[in-house]
């Protein structure tokens, strides 16, 4: 088995069903200055002072380091570098926290003058922000301060898993024992949706010297907990479970029911599709996504729009986010969508490595970690675009799948 980290071969969808790259990369440029620069009912990128900007949370009227390291992920695969210091030097003035047990982490959720809103963190905020800086150093090289994008990427890693050793204060993010992530630092459960071993690989080769070790063994934790987690039979997973990946049905009282296929859990497939398309080390994640589709698709196809238990079970509640998300597995099966578009690589001593999250163009300096694999500046993916609306701003997600089709 070989993904495309190890191939160099990443699949041009849109391109594949006869689109032109030229009329993708419109598309993907239309898309962004509507979201960024768009009319004030369209966009929520909204600038802050002459250095800073936000996205905004338009379910909550709120910002989250969810969306803010999906914000600078976006804007470092379109080559958006003032966008994307602006947004992360937003986050290193407010979202920061600068003492405490937290220290070192980012606030979850700031009102848009950067007044806190809750004083911990959401670990995968963190682990997207550590990967957006690392592509950041890789096509932009290191600048100063904050702005030393692969020193920030290391500093947040190392926070994230050695909080709570002698010396240093506070709760990891990942749990020391069995390598995977917390759903947050003081409990001791998960949230399938935020296990990304495609990051973690990649986390063994760019992180400090010396937690290069951990991360290779969460990146095999990880897949090894998807199986646990995803119901053997529908393929569906719940927003919150515990390490034995049962879902988790305690403190109800404090977050109220997360124990079904809802809201985070949408995330979990489309993160197993992407490690697969990545290194495809495990012949299960087609599996697991080939009954999650024939769960939708033959089983429930009358009621695709209801709240599921992992069994099957169908609740009553509603929900308009998911069907979207569900399309993401269809490229693991080679069935649908844009899924990736093109391939970039990492380049280290002028040896190159694939690499690809979501777009990437061109880097021209023979020092960079990654470059693209293509030899023009169109090649480009809707991924980017996706991640943030799958939970927080579904109108973002409406418009890029609906107006985006081309």
């Amino acid at each position: 088995m070989a993904g495309a980290y190890q191939t160099g071969i990443y699949r041009n969808v849109l391109k594949e069903c006869g689109y032109e790259e030229t009329a993708i990369t419109e598309r993907l440029e239309q898309t962004f200055e509507t979201i960024f620069y768009g009319t004030e009912a369209e966009r929520f990128y909204h600038e802050a002072g002459d250095d800073m900007a936000y996205l905004e949370d338009t379910g909550n009227h709120d910002v989250r380091t969810e969306g803010m390291s999906y914000g600078m992920m976006v804007c470092v695969q379109l080559d958006k570098k003032a966008e994307f210091d602006r947004l992360w030097k937003w986050v290193r003035t407010y979202m920061y926290i600068p003492e405490g047990p937290c220290r070192n982490y980012f606030a979850w959720s700031c009102s848009t003058d950067g007044t806190h809103n809750a004083e911990g963190p959401a670990p995968d905020g963190e682990e997207y922000f550590a990967m957006a800086l690392f592509f950041a150093s890789a096509r932009w090289g290191d600048g100063e301060g904050i702005f030393a994008y692969s020193k920030e990427a290391k500093a947040i890693l190392r926070e994230c898993i050695h909080k709570g050793e002698p010396g240093h204060p506070g709760e990891p993010m990942w749990d020391p024992s069995n390598h995977l992530i917390k759903f947050v630092t003081n409990m001791d459960f998960s949230d399938p949706s935020y296990h990304l071993p495609h990051f973690y690989e990649l986390f063994a080769e760019n992180a400090e010297e010396g937690d290069r070790e951990f991360w290779k063994q969460a990146a095999a934790a990880s897949r090894e907990y998807l199986h646990k987690a995803c119901h053997k039979e529908t393929g569906l997973s719940a927003e919150y479970a515990d390490y034995d990946g049962t879902p988790h049905a305690g403190h109800q009282e404090i977050f109220g029911r997360h124990d079904w296929y809802y809201s985070d859990a949408y995330r979990t497939i489309a993160n197993i599709a992407m490690d697969h398309l990545w290194y495809d080390k495990d012949p299960w994640q087609t599996e697991i996504a080939n009954r999650l589709q024939k769960f939708y698709c033959e089983e429930q196809r009358e009621h695709w729009d209801g709240v599921f238990l992992i069994d099957g079970t169908r609740l009553e509640e509603i929900d308009i986010g998911r069907p979207k998300c569900n399309s993401f597995i269809n490229i693991t099966v080679f069935m649908f969508f844009i899924f990736i578009i093109f391939g970039s690589r990492l380049r280290r001593n002028g040896n190159s490595y694939p690499l690809q999250q979501f777009f990437i163009k061109s880097c021209s300096k023979p020092d960079c970690l990654w470059k693209n694999s293509c030899c023009t500046r169109s090649c480009n993916t809707m991924q980017a675009l996706i991640p943030p609306v799958i939970l927080r701003n579904i109108q973002m997600w409406n418009f890029i799948c609906v107006k985006a089709q081309l």
